[in-house]
């Protein structure tokens, strides 16, 4: 059995997911059309429609000889995900969706839409089937770990955010999704050649990707050093979002166990060294829990933990935790969040709460579940 935090990697139980086109690049896509005894050139446009129009079905690949157009759908386009169920809140601009993936897997997406000053569509996407890591305040963490995601399974969550959008089902008209955050269901980073796949893919110019943006795209973690750093060497460009939150080692032990693996320092040095290897500022994500890791004092030794690693390499989001069925915490009263803010704002930190929205559908930070869906 492995130790509290360590680092396993599950494989499927049911079997691989089919190859789809959103795994493989411009090349690997090329030659598998060849292998199927078509033209090299029929890949690219399955690639428009598929990247650039958010087409899989082949009736509207115009294009393609129709002799040939369900072979090469079946073949390249093969059905990862369909939808089970939509659950929608804020005036219909938050929509979160259970996928039932190709084995019978479950997990979750959220789509954002926030207007205003700054427009912009936020999809939260899930890296992993569950989720290994166990942090006790997290309902995917307590649900556990059935297995990783290939990259095309995390693609289409992506996809299939900009049909919905498209289609005008999101309240707000149509649009398309500008911001990516790994922040559903798996760490990430224990996923970590099928996420920067899906990496490559969303932000490969159309139409080898979706040309969604690399400041755009957001990836979080627990704090697996050796994948951070790895991460850090891969010049994808992309943002990192570390999930601390306790800034001592002895409780962080018991809220992210992973720490007992890499603790709080190795954690906050190797998100530092992402800073200085790509310019691109962290985040801290801090779920702020009752009487338990809200304290002032805590607030205090974070801003000095950051400070020591330098100014303008890192931002803090405190979260106020959200609420899951069974769990003994609960957010921080409001004094509390003010001081712990307060604290870091006087260490010269830059600090802002997170938006909950989702909440109420369980679609928030660390709500997502499916047992029982």
């Amino acid at each position: 059995m492995p130790r509290p935090g360590e680092l396993t990697l599950v494989p499927a139980r049911r079997g691989k997911p089919p190859r789809h086109l959103a795994d493989l690049d411009v090349d690997a896509r090329r030659q598998a059309v060849a292998e199927l005894g078509e033209q090299p050139f029929r890949a690219d446009q399955l690639s428009r429609h598929y990247f650039a129009r958010h087409v899989n079905d082949p009736a509207q690949m115009t294009d393609v000889p129709a002799a040939v157009r369900d072979t090469l759908a079946a073949s390249m386009l093969p059905t990862l995900t369909t939808a089970v169920k939509h659950l929608e809140t804020d005036g219909g601009t938050t929509r979160k969706t259970l996928w039932r993936l190709f084995d019978g897997a479950l997990v979750e997406s959220v789509l954002m839409r926030y207007q205003g000053d700054r427009p912009r569509v936020t999809l939260c996407v899930s890296s992993q089937a569950g989720c290994g890591m166990s942090c006790p305040f997290c309902a995917t963490g307590q649900q556990g770990l059935t297995r990783n995601m290939s990259a095309a399974e995390i693609v289409e969550q992506v996809v299939a955010a900009e049909r919905m959008l498209a289609d005008g089902e999101i309240a707000g008209g149509t649009g398309r999704v500008t911001n990516v955050v790994f922040m559903g269901m798996g760490e990430p980073l224990a996923n970590y050649k099928a996420v920067v796949t899906a990496v490559r893919r969303m932000t490969d110019p159309a139409p080898s990707g979706l040309g969604i943006g690399r400041r755009g795209v957001t990836v979080s973690t627990v704090g697996l050093v050796p994948a951070i750093d790895k991460l850090a060497a891969e010049n994808l460009g992309v943002r990192l979002a570390l999930s601390l939150h306790a800034p001592d080692d002895e409780l962080r032990d018991e809220l992210v166990p992973v720490n007992t693996r890499w603790k709080v320092g190795e954690a906050l040095d190797a998100a530092r060294a992402y800073f200085e290897k790509t310019g691109r500022r962290v985040s801290i994500e801090y779920a702020l829990i009752r009487e338990i890791n809200d304290h002032a004092w805590r607030g205090d030794l974070l801003g000095k933990l950051l400070n020591e690693r330098g100014r303008g390499w890192v931002h803090v989001n405190p979260i106020p935790l959200n609420p899951t069925p069974g769990s003994k915490w609960t957010a921080s009263k409001p004094e509390d969040e003010a001081a712990f803010v307060a604290a870091l704002e006087e260490r010269g930190v830059p600090v802002t709460i997170r938006d909950t929205r989702g909440s109420d559908i369980d679609g928030a930070c660390g709500q997502l579940a499916t047992v029982g869906d």
